[in-house]
């Protein structure tokens, strides 16, 4: 897919990941891009430097987002690229309340079918449209002292699983992006096991990563792995599962101090 001349939608576009798709995304002289987030002052930050325009949503709300896809596509234009970036680090342990698992759980996920529900049937009839969902390695591989994040990212890729293979005939288009630690504000606390478990391989930087989906985009692929060593451990981990968790649980041990 080529960005010159689309419209295209960033969910979580106040700062980290989606700010850096934005700027990115700008570069290829799209016809508007919708910085979108709960923080509207974020977004609204982010949308006037590469004269967009910004909206506030709550992507786990169905409301919001009919709301939100029905006014770009009357006011700016069909949708071409809707990018699910919008996500949270909640409910770590097996002890975290399930009001947070619930709440993660409709962010990092549900929002992603909300967005499919209410875009698919418009962008089918126009002859397709394109999908691009942040979720994380943790999706692939698992996250440790993440226990709601790892299960709702792995989630997320099975659902932009289906999403590809139920509709691909029809035009959809689906990537799936997994990085690992990205410098963000979401990894800003380096003393945190959760984020030195994810930046074990290192910490790359946004404008890195976002690099990295323009290319993804343009070629279509449905895993965009900005650490391309995500798909070797992914092919260890299906290789020898067991071998794989016994690995994990060495390193969740090392890093949390566990003799």
């Amino acid at each position: 897919m080529e960005l010159k001349d689309k419209v295209i939608v960033v969910t979580g576009a106040a700062g980290g990941i989606g700010a850096a798709l934005v700027e990115r995304f700008a570069k290829e002289q799209p016809k508007h891009i919708v910085s979108v987030d709960l923080n509207l002052e974020g977004a609204q930050a982010t949308a006037a430097k590469f004269d967009g325009t910004a909206m506030a949503a709550n992507v786990a709300k169905e409301d919001d987002v009919k709301r939100l896809i029905d006014d770009i596509e009357h006011t700016i234009g069909p949708i071409d690229l809707y990018c699910n970036n919008a996500g949270i680090f909640i409910a770590s342990t097996l002890d975290d309340p399930l009001e947070d698992w619930q709440t993660i759980w409709e962010v990092n996920v549900l929002s992603h079918v909300l967005a499919a529900r209410h875009l698919v049937p418009r962008m089918t009839a126009r002859g397709g449209g394109y999908f691009l969902n942040t979720s994380s390695a943790a999706g692939l591989l698992n996250q440790i002292n993440g226990a709601a994040y790892g299960t709702t990212k792995h989630a997320a890729i099975g659902f932009g699983e289906w999403l590809a293979l139920t509709y691909q005939h029809e035009g959809i288009k689906v990537s799936m992006l997994c990085p690992q630690a990205v410098r963000t504000p979401m990894t800003a606390d380096v003393d945190n096991p959760s984020i030195q478990a994810a930046a074990n391989d290192g910490m790359i930087e946004p404008d890195v990563m976002a690099e990295v989906v323009v290319d993804g985009l343009r070629d279509e692929i449905f895993l965009i792995l900005p650490h391309p060593e995500v798909l070797d451990y992914m092919q260890r981990k299906t290789s020898d599962y067991d071998r794989w968790i016994g690995g994990m649980n060495r390193l969740h041990k090392r890093i949390n101090s566990i003799d």
